[in-house]
């Protein structure tokens, strides 16, 4: 698998390169605008070559972008509308990048419940497939359940997955919001039922990245705290069984870890990673 982070793009897109290598990331992933505002600033055409060359020379396999937390499949039509809109406008920036999909929270049904929001939520991720580019992937992000969240169950994931039926509707698991979500991830046992769960609800041929994050809370806790790798109640014993589980094997880990400076992802975390990494290589048959 490889191994990387979510990196700052400030300045251009094409600083993130130096600055994922500069802690050791194989994968990347990004900001394309401000994921805290609706106002999205279309990438210049030589900052995207740039990226795509760089990208390229320092064996960066896998980019993802992450959509704007402002994005409500289930919300009122005129979020519904700028979600769209934004969901377009970072499936096209990730084409022009060469990124290979768009990381996204799904948003809340606001209480009235999933099945109310259900067929509304089927026809957004239908229109923003059919407005974007044939080799780019929308790809939902489990959540940790808190407020009437959509997606904290793989089954609600699967349901979505299931009626729309694309192969470019695919699934980021983020391992602190399956653990809130109260999906045992913290023991071998635990892991093995959440991706149990995870096939038959879904498939496992839909995950195609991971959030690498333990948690500062504890399970089944419905809330979303990141915390760093071996720090949290997932623990340094978990990261080990989940990467161990062969449903991990090609899929490539991303940090969001507040990082031991508590400036972002960090390379002590990512060596944390690779040591575990390392180590069940070295312990695989041969």
């Amino acid at each position: 698998m490889d191994l990387g982070a979510h990196v700052s793009a400030a300045g251009g897109v094409d600083k993130a390169v130096g600055r994922a290598t500069a802690i050791g990331a194989e994968a990347i992933q990004l900001f394309a605008s401000s994921p805290r505002g609706w106002k999205f600033k279309p990438i210049p055409d030589e900052k995207a070559e740039s990226y795509r060359e760089q990208a390229a020379a320092e064996g960066i396999r896998s980019t993802f972008l992450h959509g704007s937390y402002l994005v409500n499949i289930g919300g009122k039509p005129d979020l519904v509308e700028k979600s769209i809109d934004s969901l377009i406008n970072h499936m096209n920036a990730a084409a022009q990048i060469g990124a290979r999909g768009v990381i996204f929270h799904s948003g809340s049904h606001k209480g009235v419940g999933f099945d109310a929001v259900f067929e509304q939520a089927i026809a957004v991720l239908y229109t923003v497939l059919d407005n974007t580019d044939d080799d780019v992937h929308l790809i939902i992000e489990n959540c940790a359940g808190l407020n009437a969240q959509i997606g904290a169950s793989f089954a609600e994931i699967g349901m979505m997955i299931k009626a729309v039926d694309s192969p470019r509707l695919t699934v980021c698991f983020d391992t602190e919001h399956a653990f809130a979500a109260g999906y045992n991830l913290a023991e071998p046992d635990g892991i093995e039922k959440t991706m149990d769960e995870f096939d038959t609800e879904i498939g496992l041929e839909k995950l195609v990245v991971v959030h690498a994050n333990d948690s500062k809370v504890e399970l089944g806790s419905g809330i979303d705290r990141h915390e760093n790798i071996g720090e949290g109640f997932i623990g340094i014993e978990g990261f080990e069984a989940i990467m161990a589980h062969p449903a991990f094997a090609d899929v490539p880990f991303l940090l969001e870890v507040p990082g031991d400076n508590r400036k972002g992802p960090d390379k002590p975390n990512l060596d944390r990673l690779k040591d575990i990494r390392a180590r069940l290589a070295a312990a695989a048959p041969r």
